[in-house]
């Protein structure tokens, strides 16, 4: 058996918990959890801005920080803190934690190679739209393959501390050390599916440990100390998920099931580059306080294509809100709205959408919110999103002069006009796997 533990579940999640994870008990690996699709483009900008920068930044320090408790325990990390430059954070981690080896894995940022792959045939085309790669040209801010575990077990195998990766998926970071340590061959499909699930029920930290959890989430205890999750895995593919006895938190078939059903399109057909795992092939029961033991895992063959995950720039957005206090609360705040449509429409200023809502009354729930004529305060929040920056930033001039030339009790104001952002969006798209090429190395 061997314990595998997430103790982030993104970029900017609590950064006690790695440090607790290794420190409050046996672990024999730590995955670390960074990238979104957005963190892509964040990092990506950061690149551009600066060549030795493009990953998660306070990943570096914090293997510093429990570098020696790593070597005496033996717990071996796997991160995708690398982001979209994968050396340039091995290297601060070999700075900050000299006595520990890393290993890096490169190969899925296809950002460089855009118009070779477009000059190749592949259209690289939007899996929601249909539409070519070349309708967004110029806009492209990174483009990204999903790689699998296979090249993080390849890193494991060359006896690194700690292995960094780029864009992998979530749950291969969980998945890596089941095949490197069972010797699993890359067609058990149940068993890889059995590693897949574990790795999403654990991607998101605390998430399935009674982090973010509706099932009677006012008798989960001591969420400031909550424990983060951790898989105690077997060679035939069953896991018990747990965590650090003393620990805050709760693992229970109800946050199990919360966090299985995150992110989850078809449960039949969840599409990994390394399997296709069956979710409702899966069978939970209790194995004892706070922990889960899943059973009984189906995969199926890999598909011959791999997810690309592509940002680009969309325009322009701004949001500014207002709040209004009781008597009218709602009709101030929705004749504040009306007021700022009207004066943007006599400005002829065009946007792809202006959206209002009033927090407090029906910002969560919409039309569905329970009615509540008379709200003590509302928060008015509205914003627009366009191409053309202009409008946008004249947009954010509307919003402030309502305090004296709008309905009364207007308040919040102090952080005067808000901010014109540039929209990023997401194009998905699929690649053949094959024109993907992977690397190791090990930074000495």
């Amino acid at each position: 058996m061997i314990r595998i533990a997430n103790g982030q579940g993104f970029w900017g999640d609590w950064l006690e918990a790695p440090v607790r994870l290794v420190e409050q008990g046996p672990l024999d690996y730590l995955a670390l959890d960074y990238l979104a699709e957005i963190t892509m483009s964040i990092l990506q900008k950061q690149k551009e801005a600066d060549a030795k920068l493009g990953y998660a930044r306070d990943f570096p320090p914090l293997i510093g920080r429990i570098a020696a408790r790593l070597k005496e325990r033996g717990v071996r990390v796997i991160a995708n803190a690398g982001g979209v430059n994968p050396p340039a954070c091995a290297r601060q981690v070999r700075s900050l934690a000299p006595q520990l080896k890393v290993a890096v894995v490169t190969g899925d940022d296809i950002f460089p190679q855009l118009d070779e792959l477009l000059a190749q045939g592949h259209e690289l085309r939007n899996m929601e739209t249909g539409e070519p790669l070349s309708a967004i040209q110029g806009k492209i801010l990174s483009a990204n393959a999903y790689l699998g575990a296979a090249p993080l077990v390849e890193a494991l195998a060359t006896g690194a501390d700690v292995v960094i990766a780029g864009r992998s998926t979530d749950t291969a970071l969980t998945l890596a050390p089941m095949v490197h340590r069972f010797s699993w061959a890359w067609d058990e499909w149940n068993r890889l599916a059995a590693g897949v699930i574990a790795g999403h029920i654990i991607e998101c930290g605390a998430q399935s440990t009674g982090g973010n959890c509706i099932a009677d989430w006012q008798t989960i205890p001591d969420f400031a100390d909550i424990g983060y999750p951790i898989v105690e895995a077997e060679p035939d593919g069953t896991f018990v998920v747990t965590k650090h006895r003393g620990t805050g938190g709760r693992v229970s078939l109800e946050t199990v099931k919360e966090q299985l059903l995150y992110e989850l399109g078809d449960p039949k057909n969840y599409i990994t580059p390394d399997c296709v795992a069956d979710f409702t092939s899966i069978r939970l029961s209790g194995d004892g306080e706070n922990r889960v033991r899943v059973t009984a895992i189906q995969g199926r063959p890999r598909t011959p294509m791999l997810k690309v995950s592509i940002a680009y720039l969309h325009g322009w957005k701004a949001v500014g809100t207002l709040v209004y206090s009781a008597p009218q609360a709602v009709e101030k705040a929705e004749a504040a709205g009306r007021i700022v449509r009207e004066r943007l429409d006599q400005l002829g200023l065009k946007f792809d959408e202006v959206h209002t809502e009033l927090f407090g009354y029906n910002a969560c729930h919409g039309p569905a919110a329970p009615v509540n004529p008379n709200p003590p305060e509302v928060m008015l929040r509205i914003g627009v999103r366009g191409q053309e920056r202009a409008a946008v930033d004249r947009f954010t001039r509307e919003l402030i002069p309502l305090v004296l030339s709008g309905p009364p009790t207007a308040t919040g104001f102090g952080e005067g006009k808000p901010s014109v952002r540039e929209v990023v969006a997401y194009w998905p798209a699929l690649i053949p796997r094959e024109v993907i090429r992977t690397n190791v190395e090990v930074i000495e």
